[in-house]
């Protein structure tokens, strides 16, 4: 089973730190891989003229964000930047390619 994943952190969706899901925004299941890409897709189109900036890795991992987006972080006593991620699981984990 497929499931893709939008979240908003102030962390890139890669590192997967611990409490990742408590960021989730959406999850959608899919047991075909062609429409789970097609929606993928779809994100990705939809977010790209949203932000500045789009970066992918391991073909799992797309993370999308803007200079404009930060909030200040009390423990960092510092602006943190908020990234927009999807993240692409199979069977629960990354479905790296």
């Amino acid at each position: 089973m497929y499931e893709v994943v939008y979240m908003k952190a102030d962390f890139e969706p890669w590192w997967m730190f611990d409490e990742w899901r408590d960021f989730s925004v959406t999850s959608k299941m899919f047991k075909d891989q062609q429409l789970m890409q097609e929606h993928v897709n779809d994100l990705i189109n939809e977010m790209q003229p949203q932000f500045d900036y789009y970066e992918k890795r391991k073909g799992c991992f797309h993370a999308f964000w803007s200079d404009s987006e930060k909030r200040y972080c009390e423990g960092c006593e510092g602006d943190t930047q908020i990234y927009h991620g999807i993240i692409v699981l199979y069977n629960e984990k990354p479905n790296i390619s």
